[in-house]
């Protein structure tokens, strides 16, 4: 019965966060996933957007296609990547003793432990995915400034203080979000407000 039980919370896990397609035609492999839908919605930001720097923050080839990888570290620049929650928090934990917190990013939207420590109580706080989205979502709508076009605010998510590495960073977002938003309807355009 606990394996049954175990098993269930698993697929549904892999389900919104979109590693597995039940319901939605196999064509629909780049709408943003419930997971990133419900952060979005909360935070007031396209979930185009958030899904787009998921992608890029943590994408991971998986089954011939990107997907974000929610226990992904990045210690001083290098990638790792874990098979469970766990292993990635007994990581996580290592690479506080290897480097400084604002050479740590975390989860899905790699978060830095060091620059974002007022957003979570414990660094493996940030290995679960909806709070990782949650977070995400806030840092992208704290960047954005009314009016002004998503990518701007998604430059300054990677780099507050703008300049060529922010610019990069956005034409690389721009790509997983040009894929995300080709089959997405006019008004979930990042250029628009959202409502």
């Amino acid at each position: 019965m606990a394996t049954a039980t175990a098993m269930t919370r698993w697929r549904h896990l892999l389900v919104v966060l979109g590693w597995m397609t039940i319901i939605a035609p196999a064509g629909a492999q780049d709408v943003p996933p419930p997971a990133y839908q419900i952060a979005a919605h909360r935070a007031g930001i396209p979930s185009a957007v958030l899904y787009a720097v998921a992608l890029q923050e943590s994408g991971l080839q998986r089954d011939g296609r990107l997907v974000p990888w929610p226990w992904t570290l990045n210690v001083a620049g290098v990638s790792r990547r874990f098979s469970s929650r766990a292993k990635a928090c007994t990581g996580l934990q290592k690479a506080l003793r290897e480097a400084p917190p604002t050479r740590v990013d975390a989860g899905l939207g790699q978060v830095n432990l060091g620059y974002q420590k007022h957003r979570y109580p414990q660094p493996c706080d940030l290995l679960d995915p909806y709070r990782n989205l949650a977070i995400a979502a806030e840092i992208l709508r704290e960047q954005h400034t009314d009016g002004e076009d998503w990518l701007l605010a998604i430059g300054r998510y990677h780099r507050p203080a703008g300049g060529a590495a922010a610019a990069r960073y956005r034409m690389s977002v721009h790509k997983h979000l040009q894929r995300v938003l080709g089959g997405a309807l006019a008004e979930n355009s990042p250029r628009r407000k959202p409502l």
